[in-house]
């Protein structure tokens, strides 16, 4: 009986241990967090995604692009690497004020995407390099993705978007024509422009 109870004291120790363990990590990881962010506004100047945007938001996660990309320049001190690639300034909370879900990312198996739209704003080249990455980056390990264009032999119908590769990688006679998901793809890349200042600028005071 008194091993049996020994038992019980235990089990009810490690189970009270347990719950202290888990309550304790979610106010870490989970709790504090909220109460720090929930009262941080968009900065002034990021604008909510487009119709078009968060379709192609949508394009971006059901193809993996978070799985090689991030989205969260590093501060100097951690990474000066990021601020000499041009990538921008380090990422603030307020960067992903309409971003559900957040596409933070882990790996950097390519560039950081937070200001692609400012670094690269030409819609055919992002067209372009989806379709055939090494036509514009050589080396490109990206996987490119043909499935999100149409080729066919004629020209292209009117309101068409043609997709004009480099020589080398174009066909004579055959015709490149973007789809939908691709545009919205391409719209929501232009959209990943944060080079808004990150904190509200002081006024100017007037002089006497």
């Amino acid at each position: 009986m008194k091993l049996a109870g020994r038992w019980e004291m235990d089990e009810a120790r490690l189970i009270v241990g347990a719950m202290v363990i888990l309550a304790l990590a979610t106010s870490i990881l989970v709790v504090l967090p909220y109460l720090l962010l929930r009262e941080i506004r968009p900065p002034a100047g990021l604008k909510p995604y487009s119709e078009a945007e968060w379709r192609g938001r949508q394009v971006y996660i059901a193809n993996g692009c978070v799985y090689c990309h991030s989205q969260q320049p590093r501060d100097p001190r951690q990474s000066p690497a990021d601020q000499q690639r041009g990538w921008g300034r380090p990422s603030i909370a307020g960067d992903y004020a309409y971003d559900r879900p957040h596409l933070l990312g882990t790996m950097r198996t390519g560039p950081d995407l937070l200001n692609i739209g400012a670094r690269q704003p030409s819609r055919d080249w992002h067209l372009g390099h989806l379709y055939q990455p090494r036509a514009y980056v050589p080396g490109s390990i990206m996987p490119a993705y043909p499935f999100l264009f149409e080729a066919r032999k004629g020209p292209a119908k009117a309101g068409e978007v043609v997709v004009h590769l480099p020589p080398d990688y174009s066909e004579p006679g055959v015709t490149l024509v973007a789809k939908p998901e691709a545009l919205d793809l391409v719209a929501y890349l232009l959209a990943l422009d944060r080079t808004y200042p990150a904190w509200p600028q002081p006024k100017e005071v007037a002089k006497p």
